[in-house]
């Protein structure tokens, strides 16, 4: 970069209940997804209705539904996030140890994170940042039992440093774990072990991402 990346101006990509409806846009029929905590707990209001998507809750739903309207929140039924949520008909609450057993056994398709880092080679730091206190959470058994990890994360952290780094310097959640990352400037896919840009935010050129991103990538950003 020619400049630091605090001098680096701020971009009005995706807000991050945008960044969720992108996202949201890339899910498929069938799939079983979990949700963890912060931007990814907006995707159930962006699933298209003609997608049947099962959405599980570390902390015990499996179908998840949207947010309940104001004033019919329920305070013993919280998403991961402790957040008053719904569930679907059809859906189940269990205990941890099944919740676990669901995300252990192989049985989702997706988990989708925040992150505090994720480095060129697809490794996650999502649990600890130095000095403050850990969120460990079940991070290192999703990440470690799910074929599909997508991220969805703001491309630069509050003090303009780029999120997309080299090498994760904080504590690893897991290595080569990534398969995507979704951001307010641009779409990353993880192939062959290396990230890709395959799609800039509307208004974002791949000059402004490059700028703002530390780790090494290839770019397959259509014409």
């Amino acid at each position: 970069m020619s400049m630091t990346e605090t001098e680096l101006p701020r971009l009005a990509g995706r807000s991050r209940d945008e960044i969720a409806q992108r996202l949201a846009a890339d899910l498929v029929d069938g799939y079983t997804v979990n949700l963890g905590v912060g931007i990814p707990l907006a995707v159930p209001q962006h699933i298209p209705e003609d997608l049947e998507v099962f959405l599980h809750s570390e902390n015990g739903i499996l179908g998840l539904g949207p947010a309940p309207e104001p004033g019919t929140e329920d305070p013993d039924l919280t998403n991961a996030g402790k957040i008053p949520t719904s569930i679907l008909p059809g859906g189940a609450i269990v205990d941890s140890a099944l919740s676990f057993a669901i995300i252990r056994g192989g049985h989702l398709d997706v988990t989708i994170l925040g992150a505090l880092q994720v480095s060129a080679s697809g490794d996650l730091a999502n649990w600890y940042v130095p000095g403050r206190n850990p969120a460990v959470g079940g991070a290192m058994d999703l990440v470690a039992g799910t074929p599909q990890v997508w991220i969805c994360m703001e491309h630069v952290d509050r003090q303009g440093r780029p999120k997309l780094v080299p090498e994760c310097t904080f504590p690893l959640t897991g290595r080569g774990v990534v398969t995507r990352v979704y951001t307010d400037l641009a779409v990353f896919h993880v192939l062959d072990g290396r990230l890709t840009l395959v799609e800039c935010a509307p208004g974002i050129t791949p000059e402004e991402v490059r700028a703002r991103t530390a780790a090494d990538y290839a770019e397959a950003v259509p014409e």
